[in-house]
């Protein structure tokens, strides 16, 4: 895999640790790198991500200020997918994803999630097809908006 890909998933359990464990409610649902020197953090909560609750997700990863310029916000419309948990909720909807390695000789798929099983997403492009969570390295909902 890709040493970006396995530095954003290594951030993105310490970021969610952290986080997490501090803000009852709050989820971590994803961290990317968007250069050598930015990080993206992607926050969201039941009652909604609010300026304040960006400031304190910030505060609490100071210590990254350091290496990375930090950007704290919620999924917004295009909202980020990486776990079987968030495909359930995206069962019907249009996706973008992005693969680690070759999934049926593609890298890239747009689809509707059909399914969300236990090891893998299923989409319906022109056929349907099975892409492993642990292949996922970017997905995405599609705003039809």
């Amino acid at each position: 895999m890709n040493q970006v890909y396995e530095k954003e998933r290594e951030l993105h359990r310490e970021v969610a640790e952290r986080v997490e464990s501090r803000l009852a409610g709050v989820e971590v649902l994803a961290v990317e790198l968007r250069g050598p020197e930015q990080m993206a953090v992607y926050v969201d909560r039941p009652s909604g991500v609010d300026h304040a609750l960006c400031v304190e997700v910030t505060a609490m990863l100071r210590e990254y200020l350091g290496r990375y310029s930090l950007e704290v916000s919620s999924p917004g419309l295009e909202r980020p997918l990486r776990t079987r948990a968030h495909f359930s909720k995206a069962v019907g909807r249009k996706v973008a994803l992005r693969t680690a390695s070759d999934v049926a000789g593609r890298r890239r798929f747009r689809g509707q999630v059909v399914r969300a099983g236990e090891g893998a997403v299923t989409l319906a492009a022109d056929d349907e097809i099975d892409v492993p969570y642990d292949e996922i390295v970017r997905g995405n909902l599609i705003d039809e908006g």
